[in-house]
């Protein structure tokens, strides 16, 4: 009785206050005509929608301000051309670095009036093979290269061949390829503990396999009446979340990890969480530091909220399917754990398949018709397809399903072994370093290294003058190698331990010495705070990919940012 006495004493309460809010704005409005009741009630929500639209963007207000502060710095005379110069400078020497050729090699700009006979393709592509002077073959890149057997790639040439001029676009035309299509599927799905109802297609790579997940999760949003779909993903997660955010929409929101384990916050991800989360992300491992982020703690929440959860698997999944059985056992981080939706793994790194093969996976079939794309009234007649592309090289995928069937679970399991052991090796020599560290603490194959005592990039610069070459990261400075059965061969990684401690040692002797060389221009990168600079001089990079032309140094801009156009390259 007491508690419906309260009720009426806060109803009057509450109609009271309404009826005294009433007063005041009829007092207010007495001596307005309907015209500007009207005028002022239209401004009024054509300015809240305004703010609402400033507001709630896929970039934060704060990062757009930034930006149009940095475009309006650009656009002073004085400044913007001396920007530009050193932008251009930068974009000639990273031209003269990749686009030069060896004496006598000119670039081909038109067809050849008639065709060239087999025999002279192969000599000319022979001299295009001796462009490269990096010796993956030895054991002296990190990750690129997964396997390079000889026997192996002799079996992938044969079976490439074979199926050439398929497409699993007509499956009618080609039937074999579907099988052999289904099959990688199921088999990639047995490994991560699928169940009955788990599914999943093959695509060209890890950037697919993660756009394909995030248009189906963020199709599922849509559905739900999510009109900006988020994703939450470590800040150590894979660019290719950038990349499906751009293509499709969505809002990428980085969480922070924790700065002693390298793991993903996940306190921090529970409390980003809202109304718009379509998606959420977890590594197992990431790239930049080989760590797992703490999959079974993230899939709660997934359960918890009734969210899909992604574990990004490309680099490392078909090795951590695969070292229980090595002798190096995991925390479940598959379909065993409730919660866990999709993953992706590439076959084309660890799976040792040709490069453009990857796998994405569901738990239930539900998830992967939002990643299908129907258009039914096309007149070319009904169009469907599983993944981005429509005609796929069936070739890839013959090459793909026979490199699983010919590494079997023990090629598999007695590769990873060698993998993860040298891994580990390199992990606990380089921690005896004096000067270095080991991020976090690296399961798989990755071993990401930094120092508090110089800056890491000289250790870079070091080794890559002797023959290495390494990954270099950003936010924080570090490099990492990501093992491969390259470095399992005798004394590759030895070789490895002892010149990143005799460099080190030299580099002690005066640690404040300042890089050099590229080591310098990708620290100085990190500072940049209008990152739209690097953006610029990595667009210059990508055209640098596709230029012909011999590089030719300039001495200035031929056009300043004051008109928004930069000198092309």
């Amino acid at each position: 009785m007491d508690y419906l006495q309260a009720l009426g004493v806060y109803g009057e309460m509450l109609q009271m206050y309404l009826e005294r809010v009433r007063q005041l704005v009829n007092s207010s409005c007495q001596d307005l005509e309907a015209w500007q009741i009207i005028a002022g009630t239209l401004s009024s929500t054509l300015l809240a929608v305004w703010i609402k639209g400033q507001l709630f963007q896929r970039e934060s207000l704060t990062l757009r301000i930034k930006k149009q502060c940095f475009r309006l710095i650009r656009k002073i005379p004085f400044v913007g051309a001396s920007i530009q110069t050193q932008l251009n400078k930068a974009l000639d020497d990273m031209s003269v670095s990749l686009c030069t050729l060896k004496d006598g090699m000119t670039y081909i700009r038109s067809l050849p009036a008639h065709g060239l006979s087999q025999g002279q393709v192969l000599d000319a592509i022979k001299q295009y093979d001796a462009l490269g002077e990096v010796q993956w073959e030895k054991g002296k890149v990190s990750g690129a290269v997964y396997s390079g057997d000889a026997k192996l790639t002799n079996l992938l040439v044969k079976v490439y061949g074979d199926f050439a001029w398929s497409n699993p676009l007509h499956p009618d035309i080609f039937p074999g390829v579907r099988k052999m299509e289904a099959e990688v599927v199921r088999m990639t799905c047995t490994l991560f503990h699928g169940g009955p109802s788990s599914c999943g297609t093959v695509t060209s790579g890890g950037t697919e396999s993660i756009l394909m997940a995030c248009k189906a999760y963020r199709d599922m949003a849509y559905e739900r009446g999510v009109k900006h779909p988020e994703i939450l993903a470590p800040v150590s997660v894979h660019a290719a979340f950038d990349k499906a955010a751009h293509y499709f929409g969505m809002k990428l929101v980085h969480i922070p990890l924790d700065k002693e384990t390298m793991k993903v916050d996940v306190k921090a991800m529970k409390r980003a969480i809202s109304r718009n989360t379509a998606m959420l992300v977890c590594s197992a491992p990431q790239f930049p530091h080989g760590v797992i982020d703490p999959i079974q703690e993230v899939a709660q929440l997934a359960v918890k909220y009734n969210l899909p959860f992604h574990v990004d698997a490309c680099l490392g999944g078909f090795l951590i399917v695969f070292m229980d059985k090595a002798g190096y056992p995991l925390a479940p981080f598959d379909f065993r754990v409730k919660g866990v939706t999709s993953i992706s793994a590439d076959t084309h790194k660890y799976g040792f398949a040709p490069k453009g093969s990857s796998v994405i996976l569901y738990s239930d079939q539900m998830y992967r018709h939002y990643q299908y794309f129907v258009a039914p009234d096309w007149q070319g007649g009904i169009y469907a397809s599983p993944s981005v592309a429509g005609s796929r090289p069936g070739g890839i995928i013959a090459a793909c399903w026979a490199t699983m069937m010919h590494m079997g679970e023990d090629g598999y399991v007695e590769s990873t072994g060698k993998i993860v052991q040298t891994a580990r090796f390199i992990e606990a020599e380089c921690r005896e370093v004096d000067g270095l560290f080991v991020f976090g603490q690296p399961e798989v194959s990755v071993v990401a290294l930094g120092s508090t005592v110089f800056d890491i990039f000289r250790l870079s610069n070091a080794l890559t003058a002797k023959g290495w070459n390494l990954n270099t990261l950003q936010f924080p400075s570090s490099i990492h190698i990501c093992v491969t059965l390259l470095h399992t061969q005798p004394d590759v990684a030895q070789q490895f331990v002892r010149d990143v401690a005799d460099l080190v040692a030299v580099i002690m002797r005066n640690p404040q010495e300042k890089t050099t060389g590229m080591g310098a221009i990708y620290g100085m990168a990190q500072s940049i705070p209008d990152r739209s600079m690097v953006t610029e001089i990595s667009c210059g990079f990508l055209d640098c990919l596709y230029s012909t032309e011999a590089p030719v140094p300039t001495a200035a801009p031929e056009k300043n940012h004051m008109n928004g156009s930069s000198k092309p390259h």
